[in-house]
């Protein structure tokens, strides 16, 4: 795992947690705010996905002769 996918699930959880408990204390804007969150590090977490996969294909390059 590399940063982007700790601090994007990191985010995604934040955000989760933020959401509901906006909707615990019906708040329109704290469920909005935990929402946007959630998808800044679902976003995040893709990224980084991406950078591993990239890595992990530079690295079989690097291998062949």
């Amino acid at each position: 795992m590399n940063q982007n996918q700790v601090e994007g699930k990191l985010k995604d959880i934040g955000g989760k947690i933020q959401k509901e408990f906006g909707d615990a204390i019906d708040s329109p804007e704290q469920e909005a705010k935990g929402l946007a969150k959630q998808v800044e590090g679902k976003t995040q977490k893709k990224l980084g996905d991406t950078e591993e996969k990239l890595d992990e294909k530079l690295d079989e390059s690097a291998r062949r002769p």
